[in-house]
């Protein structure tokens, strides 16, 4: 049987890039090495690169993504693996470069992937799907802000967001109307568009969504109880929030989760991995954003849910390849 070549890119042009590096290593540790030869390519904005087993970097060939080895032959990849968080690989600009020069990739297609990085515009798709959110305001840099009119409207506490950002970089919850100039700096310093959410007094949890052999499968519900704030970098990556696996929540509410959560996922056309954040509010779901590359590092949220479900990390990254082979262009 011929092994097909697998790349598993990591890194990113974003902050992100840590997390990227730890997901990609569990994804390059697990799958199988008897149906797949597996690389590694780190893409970073000054460099992408092909990484050895010994950790010698050769420069990638954009023209094709292939690489030169020492040897002279040239590999491609029958599949990559994409595992970056942020851009450019959670954005689409990856994936409508790889549709350019036919690279077959895992999950979602560039569209999805533009769309559900942006926060704002995938809220208001999933909307006309009856799936609902928090109340909201939107706001370019160039924008006269006047936070008393926002207060007004919002109430307080009231959370300040970057429209296109992962791994909950540069939010702050704004208790005060005196805490607003801090909070706009932080979410303008990630991006030049911003959500300022109303606050939803309830349960977070965050639920791990995958289409598994053909069919769309919720892995998990997750309860997130931060010992910060709110679920932020720190409680996301450094260990500072609870995160229960099942929810305790109610058999109608489990129900009602699940369902939305597929909705949001198949509304949106989506493939691969996928984890959607929401509040439960009343037993009722907010939906407050999808995440396309969700963190895949051992101790991230997905993978804690498969092996909740009964799914190796093997098999789920294997059915991802498998997918990704099938593909038709």
């Amino acid at each position: 049987m011929n092994k097909k070549n697998v790349a598993v890119v990591m890194g990113g042009y974003s902050d992100e890039y840590v997390v990227s590096l730890k997901s990609g290593q569990l994804i390059y540790d697990s799958l199988d090495r008897e149906l797949y030869n597996v690389y590694s390519v780190v893409i970073l904005k000054d460099e992408w690169s092909f990484v050895d087993d010994h950790g010698q970097k050769i420069p990638m060939n954009k023209a094709d993504f292939s690489v030169e080895m020492q040897s002279g032959y040239i590999l491609k990849f029958d599949v990559c693996f994409n595992t970056i968080h942020g851009r450019p690989g959670e954005n689409g600009e990856l994936q409508a470069y790889w549709n350019t020069i036919g690279q077959n990739y895992t999950g979602c297609d560039f569209y999805q992937s533009a769309l559900t990085f942006n926060k704002k515009d995938t809220l208001a798709v999933l909307a006309k799907y009856g799936i609902t959110s928090a109340k909201s305001i939107y706001l370019r840099e160039t924008d006269s802000i006047d936070p008393e009119t926002i207060v007004k409207d919002l109430g307080l506490p009231l959370f300040v967001k970057p429209n296109q950002s992962g791994s909950s970089l540069g939010i702050s919850k704004v208790k005060s109307i005196e805490e607003f100039p801090e909070a706009l700096n932080s979410a303008f310093a990630q991006d030049d568009e911003i959500l300022i959410e109303a606050f939803l007094d309830g349960m977070e949890v965050s639920v791990g969504v995958v289409d598994y052999k053909g069919t769309t499968t919720v892995l998990g519900i997750t309860e997130i109880v931060p010992q910060t704030e709110f679920f932020d970098y720190a409680a996301k990556y450094e260990g500072a929030s609870e995160e229960i696996t099942p929810a305790r929540i109610d058999e109608k509410t489990r129900i009602k989760v699940e369902e939305v959560a597929i909705r949001a996922y198949d509304s949106l056309g989506m493939s691969g991995f996928s984890r959607s954040e929401f509040i439960l509010v009343d037993g009722e779901p907010f939906m407050l954003e999808m995440n396309t590359n969700p963190g895949f590092s051992p101790t991230s949220i997905l993978p804690q849910q498969a092996t909740h479900f009964g799914l190796s990390i093997q098999e789920l990254c294997g059915n991802e390849v498998e997918k990704a082979l099938n593909k038709t262009h």
